[in-house]
């Protein structure tokens, strides 16, 4: 099994030198995860290989077309430099699970947790086992985050209203590093879904929620 850093490496030394001699860098997979309690993981059904497709035209990426799916306790954890988890309602992490996630985390994964309305109360409870020691932290509107090839002067945009609530892009940062970016007031995947899944999305929105995620993806592959 390849470690997380050699993964990354595979992704972007290839990218380099195929711009140079034109050539295609190989594939990966970014992946869905699967967790047990009841929420609905698999929401979103069609934001991630949107997304991916955004990123392989925009950012000169070369991802597997489809996503996969891990499992939160599985070793195959280790295999996805981007992990992606969404839903709407209960979400546990056994001990097990846990520390899967907070090692895959502390040797150069990334987790982006995108919370589609009703995960907040159940989320922070389980990334809390994940690391006890750490908080969610809002991340500053000049962070690099929103100055990747896609400027948001602004912070994290909004997607779909909910609550009237202000969009918060939130951070785990271990020993100086995000392992983990929350959108929370935000539901990001909603503007990846395809055109017409939701009859109030305009493609301005569905752009700026894809550029928002490619600046996500640029920055978890190349911090």
């Amino acid at each position: 099994m390849k470690s997380l850093k050699t993964i990354v490496l595979l992704i972007l030394i290839p990218f380099a030198i195929g711009i140079l001699f034109s050539f295609r860098p190989p594939s990966y997979k970014l992946a869905k995860l699967k967790y047990n309690g009841g929420g609905d993981w698999y929401a979103n059904r069609t934001a991630l290989s949107n997304l991916i497709n955004f990123c392989n035209k925009n950012l000169g990426t070369n991802f597997d077309p489809e996503e996969a799916i891990v499992e939160a306790g599985s070793s195959n954890l280790y295999n996805y430099p981007f992990v992606y988890l969404t839903g709407h309602g209960n979400i546990v992490f056994s001990d097990q699970e846990a520390l899967n996630i907070r090692k895959y985390l502390m040797a150069g994964g990334f987790l982006h947790i995108d919370d589609n309305y009703g995960l907040d109360q159940f989320i922070r409870r389980q990334m809390k086992k994940v690391f006890p020691e750490l908080d969610f932290v809002e991340l500053p509107v000049n962070h690099v985050l929103y100055n990747q090839k896609f400027k948001f002067p602004g912070g994290l945009p909004k997607i779909h209203e909910h609550d009237g609530k202000r969009p918060l892009g939130l951070a785990l940062i271990y020993k100086g590093r995000m392992v983990c970016y929350y959108t929370y007031e935000c539901d990001l995947g909603n503007g990846w879904e395809d055109a017409g899944t939701y009859a109030d999305d305009s493609d301005e929105t569905r752009q700026k929620a894809l550029k928002m995620g490619s600046n996500l993806i640029q920055y978890a592959l190349t911090r």
